[in-house]
């Protein structure tokens, strides 16, 4: 069997909350799925279910209090893996006073891409993503939508084998958004893997394989979209929403 991309094996998350008394909230609950390679996979729950901590912990930002992650085929305690990841936040947070071509100048030296292809990358990057005629503009300036694409363009400046996106149609109009399917369908047919969080259940039904359903820290469902919504012994065939809110209840 091929390698995944990704794989949580029985995840646990604790937290520690309070002082006196100190309680433990588990945020993730024995959750084990796999992301293989070349596949686009969504990931879904209510809010507070536990996905961005699943996707912290993918990142690096915090630690499972038990069970193990694979990424890339190696153990998440390798750093170096990270630099082969492109993550799209929901909420960025760059800095304003920089303008756009400077702002992916400077993430592009961050994720190391060599200096003699960061130039043309960061060029290609903006004319990708429709800002190469607001390159040099600040980024206090821009709208959440100009925001968005340039965050888009953020994630792919390392050419990513996984690319993480996380709520990425916030703010997007309809040409945005068609890019944003275009780029995930690009990703698809280079062989790379693509983690897509979102609720937005249109683009989740048309862009992802298989999805993952999170609910109070346990996984709910993981499969296609398909299997979630076929009929079943006792009734028709259910929309997305559908099927998803019976999940969350």
């Amino acid at each position: 069997m091929t390698a995944a991309a990704v794989e949580f094996v029985d995840i646990c998350r604790d937290y520690t909350l309070g002082f006196w008394p100190r309680r433990t909230l588990r945020a993730v609950d024995r959750v084990s799925l796999r992301i293989e390679q070349g596949e686009v996979f969504g990931l879904l729950g209510p809010n507070r279910a536990g996905k961005t901590t699943l996707v912290k912990m993918l990142l690096s930002l915090c630690r499972p209090t038990s069970g193990s992650i694979i990424r890339l085929g190696r153990p998440v305690s390798d750093r170096r893996t990270l630099g082969r990841i492109g993550y799209m936040h929901e909420n960025h947070a760059f800095p304003r006073y920089l303008n756009a071509r400077d702002l992916l100048s400077l993430y592009g030296a961050l994720t190391l891409v060599p200096f003699e292809r960061l130039g043309p990358r960061v060029e290609e990057l903006l004319a990708r993503v429709g800002l190469a005629d607001r390159a040099g503009d600040s980024v206090v300036g821009f709208s959440k939508g100009m925001v968005q694409r340039l965050g888009l363009a953020q994630a792919l400046l390392n050419d990513p084998e996984l690319l993480v996106l996380d709520e990425p149609t916030e703010g997007l109009d309809l040409s945005g958004r068609q890019l944003l399917r275009e780029v995930v369908a690009e990703q698809r047919r280079r062989g790379r893997t693509v983690l897509l969080v979102s609720h937005v259940l249109p683009e989740v039904e048309n862009l992802c394989d298989r999805v993952a359903v999170v609910r109070r820290g346990g996984l709910a469902f993981c499969g296609k979209v398909a299997d979630l919504t076929r009929p079943s012994a006792t009734g028709p065939a259910r929309s997305l929403e559908q099927a998803l809110r019976e999940l969350y209840e």
